[in-house]
């Protein structure tokens, strides 16, 4: 019974050991279940474009920039449009005569009345606020800045989830093939076993060992398949693709990054991070809050216009300059205008708030950039230990293939027993799992670097 051992851990390993004398393996068993083969296959390149056309929360942040745009157009426009229009018709009586006599009399009501109506329109253009103007533009500016790189934010994170879903998918599916292989093994000698046990000629206790190995492959293969859909319904929900969603059948590899020193991560979520950028911008715009605030202890110097025309045909046109007539007249006029608000004291409780708001960005920022660094530095030291992870699990697997190669060929010539098969092969699947592990914590530990850095291009799309 050793030798049924020896041969389905060999069997099991089969896919993945070199042999002298290879022989003709059979077809291996789908990746993928049927209906996943019937989806449409994206690439993570397109799926990181779905995501970014089609991800709530996208559409939410440009939304909000779109906000602050219309904003900052309503600031540019708004100084220059203090304009208003006014008009009215109305009834009036039948008044005739002078300042100095009429036959009618002042009341409001007659038996003889017509319709009178009029129009005017006043405004001021701004000569000279002393930043006002100026400083609501910048503060509108940097605000729109903050849009743009809140809209980088979200795409920056939705990135980091569309991989680990991809990988994650590529790794059950890894998983998932390596499973059925070896319960295809495994079935291919249960039942020779299982004659043997019938006919007195075989072990029951390896009978048993086999049966509870097929058990837990049965097991591993639930799993697979759970993980499997849970990394593609999440691909689904991030890209936004209505039915199902596939991705190339193919195994997961290593991303071809080499990591750099660590200061030049730092470096580079100084510069990219949007979250860091935010805090810039609204630095900005706090100072030029601070500065509209304190330029409103000053006047405004304006251009005053106005005009207006009346009009009521049965009450006659005075023509006197002296005299007062509201019924029927045509004005315009421009003059030089001031207005100073004189409230000083409630101005400078503004200005203190302005001032703490001003202070409570320039913490967030200085939290911002504390925080991204630590970011980083978790994410490079990730990356840097499962790089280490890699390389040493893939040379022990190479050693462990070896080893199981050597006492493999013991075995046919008779310098080993069949149970010193066990120990290598048991260590060889151990490593090679090991392996596939952590060539996906790699992959995610760049995409973290990627999104705690900004840096998208460090974390490849094929």
């Amino acid at each position: 019974m050793r030798r049924v051992t020896a041969v389905l851990l060999g069997a099991l390993l089969a896919p993945f050991m070199a042999r002298a004398e290879p022989a003709p393996a059979p077809a291996p068993p789908p990746r993928v279940s049927e209906a996943a083969s019937r989806a449409p296959v994206h690439s993570l390149r397109r799926c990181l474009e779905l995501a970014e056309q089609n991800y709530p929360k996208i559409a939410e942040a440009k939304a909000r920039k779109r906000q602050k745009e219309a904003q900052l157009s309503q600031a540019h426009t708004a100084p220059y449009s203090d304009w208003t229009l006014t008009g009215g018709i109305g009834p009036a009586p039948t008044v005739r005569g002078t300042s100095v006599y009429s036959p009618n009399t002042d009341v409001a009501l007659t038996s003889n009345m017509a319709l009178a109506w009029q129009m005017g329109i006043d405004g001021v253009v701004p000569l000279w606020t002393f930043g006002k103007i100026s400083n609501l533009w910048d503060a509108a500016e940097a605000q729109v800045k903050v849009g743009e790189h809140e809209v980088k934010k979200e795409k920056n994170d939705v990135k980091l989830s569309v991989r680990r879903a991809f990988y994650g998918a590529q790794l059950a599916r890894d998983s998932l093939a390596l499973v059925r292989e070896a319960a295809k093994q495994i079935d291919k000698h249960m039942g020779r076993l299982e004659a043997r046990v019938a006919s007195g000629d075989g072990d029951d206790i390896e009978l048993l060992k086999l049966k509870m190995y097929r058990a837990e492959l049965e097991a591993r293969e639930s799993e697979a398949q759970k993980q499997e859909r849970i990394a593609l319904s999440g691909l689904r929900f991030l890209t936004g693709v209505k039915g199902a969603i596939d991705i190339p059948d193919q195994p997961l590899a290593r991303v071809p990054h080499t990591l750099a020193p660590l200061g030049r991560y730092l470096e580079a979520a100084r510069l990219f991070r949007p979250e860091v950028n935010m805090a810039r911008a609204g630095v900005l715009a706090r100072q030029a809050q601070v500065r509209l605030e304190q330029s409103r202890y000053f006047p405004d110097f304006g251009l005053a216009l106005s005009g207006r025309y009346a009009r009521a045909p049965e009450v006659t046109n005075q023509v006197n300059p002296y005299v007062s007539d509201s019924a029927n007249r045509f004005y315009y006029g421009a003059a030089l205008a001031l207005k100073w608000k004189l409230d000083f004291l409630p101005q400078s409780a503004r200005v203190a708030q302005a001032r703490a708001q001003l202070e409570e960005i320039r913490a967030t920022e200085r939290f911002a950039l504390g925080g991204v660094g630590t970011e980083v530095e978790q994410a490079f030291a990730e990356a840097t230990d499962a790089a280490k992870r890699v390389d040493a699990y893939t040379r022990a697997q190479g050693y462990a293939r070896q080893w199981l190669i050597k006492v493999q060929q013991g075995i046919d010539v008779g310098t080993f027993d069949d149970e010193d098969i066990v120990s290598p092969a048991k260590e060889y699947a151990l490593k090679r799992f090991s392996q596939m592990s952590a060539v996906y914590e790699y992959n995610i530990a760049i995409s973290k670097l990627s999104q705690a850095t900004g840096w998208d291009s460090i974390a490849p799309v094929d």
